[in-house]
């Protein structure tokens, strides 16, 4: 068969030189290795959410100039208890991607702190909340990355990063 260059060319035949096939090679070779390399070295995390009906009050408001301020920004009625729907967000680092810790078992265990009376909303900020929260979850998973969101009626609240 005699084929000229310009005739495999025009076809998208031509023979890849040496050098550019390496070339062509290596990236691809890396390509793999950096994906195999991402998927190793990923941070993994599970979240799981739920609510707890709650009332707080944040005694200050009612005497503090810069919360009773008698006008459209006063917050004072916040002094009183008042009831909220705490909204929880609570993301965990996992080692592994088989169910290292079980989405609904983690949620359940997390509900039960509130139902069992090992943690209470009391009068505590949202920020308060979280930390106590995160004290019950290094404790049965000590060390581990969380993350903890604490939302009053899903509208107003905190994150916390807990490295």
């Amino acid at each position: 068969m005699n084929i000229d260059r310009e005739q495999l060319r025009q076809y998208g035949q031509t023979q890849e030189r040496y050098h550019e096939y390496m070339k062509r090679r290596n990236r691809e070779e890396d390509s793999k290795m950096s994906q195999t390399h991402r998927l190793e070295n990923a941070k993994r995390s599970i979240w799981v959410t739920f609510t707890k009906e709650g009332i707080h009050k944040y005694p200050a408001a009612l005497e503090d100039p810069a919360l009773a301020t008698g006008d459209e920004y006063d917050v004072s009625f916040l002094g009183y208890p008042h009831r909220h729907t705490f909204h929880f967000k609570v993301q965990i680092q996992v080692t592994h991607n088989d169910r290292d810790i079980e989405f609904i078992q983690f949620k359940r265990w997390l509900e039960n702190l509130y139902k069992e009376d090992v943690l209470e909303l009391d009068y505590k900020s949202c920020e308060m909340i979280a930390d106590d929260l995160y004290l019950q979850i290094n404790d049965k998973y000590p060390g581990r990355f969380v993350v903890i969101d604490v939302a009053e009626d899903g509208e107003n609240g905190c994150q916390i990063v807990y490295p």
